[in-house]
């Protein structure tokens, strides 16, 4: 069997933070924890170890971009634009993609003065919950088939090419689409799409999401790990939703608690193990970096495309 890593460059944590200065992270410890999921840990530590030489490598692969576009414009004697630069974030459910993304927000606006870095989720190309219920694959929800994939490729080719595009928007309060309303992305200097299905093929079988991007990272841990969080986080969800009777997680506390635990684990078991083991996981040597965490959230290899 191939090893699945065989055309990746594994890097040690401490081999890693020494391919960038040492330098004072550009955020707040209190901002740190204001874009961080609830349930994650990440130190400004981690800033300083794993996240700055990733910006850095980020500045390496833009410039890279830039003047290979700029020498096509000349070939093509056609004149250079410079478009949005697409970094895509993929991950298992729970592992801590998004604190990934609004960290590397933060981190290019920041470095790149004055770029403009807009996130986007592909939680906003779900199917709306009562379409998913009339294919009847509402149990389903994440799974490759639930997202609107012609969509979501439109958005992409509309703002690499320089333009703009509408995009539903997605209510994690109630778990659904909201009707009526959308959000217009104009192209930025940099666009994170950030999404478990951001790798895989959207079934048409002639165009993957990651043909737009000029960098993907994928967030790893072992799925064992990944359930503890997963079932860590409902819990706290369940905390908040006490007093939110329109919050999905209401419903479930209305439960006794082991009942309502005992939901989490059969939805991991169910659903969200078996999308990471036949969906998500299988597409993480398409990135171009891979970060694999530990038990404790901790950053501990770094995997680099050759």
């Amino acid at each position: 069997m191939v090893n699945e890593f065989i055309n990746f460059e594994k890097i040690s944590r401490q081999t890693w933070q020494n391919l960038h200065k040492k330098t004072t992270p550009p955020l707040t410890l209190e901002e740190l924890d204001s874009i961080k999921s609830f349930n994650d840990k990440i130190s400004l530590q981690d800033v300083t170890d794993v996240y700055l030489p990733l910006t850095n490598l980020i500045r390496i692969y833009k410039k890279s971009k830039e003047d290979l576009s700029f020498s096509k414009s000349l070939f093509l004697q056609e004149k250079f634009r410079n478009l949005p630069f697409i970094i895509g974030v993929s991950g298992s459910v729970a592992v801590g993609k998004s604190t990934t993304s609004r960290l590397l927000q933060i981190l290019l606006s920041r470095t790149f003065k004055p770029a403009r870095v807009e996130l986007v989720t592909t939680d906003g190309f779900l199917f709306p919950n009562h379409i998913l219920e009339e294919q009847g694959i509402m149990e389903r929800k994440g799974f490759p088939e639930s997202y609107d994939m012609e969509s979501l490729l439109n958005f992409l080719d509309t703002l690499k090419n320089g333009g703009e595009s509408p995009m539903p928007v997605y209510s994690h309060e109630v778990y659904d689409i909201l009707p009526n309303q959308s959000q217009t992305i104009k192209a930025p200097d940099f666009l994170i799409l950030e999404g478990i299905n951001v790798f895989q093929n959207p079934q048409n079988h002639g165009l993957y999401i990651s043909d737009y991007f000029d960098f993907s990272i994928y967030v790893d841990a072992e799925p064992d790990a990944i359930e503890t969080w997963y079932l860590e986080r409902f819990t706290k969800l369940l905390n908040l939703a006490k007093d939110q009777p329109t919050n999905f997680y209401h419903r479930f506390t209305q439960l006794p608690y082991l009942e309502a635990s005992q939901v989490a684990k059969d939805t991991w078991k169910q659903i969200n193990l078996p999308n990471l083991k036949q969906y998500i996981q299988p597409t993480r040597n398409r990135a171009d970096l891979i970060l694999h965490k530990d038990g404790n959230h901790n950053v501990d290899k770094i995997y680099l495309k050759k």
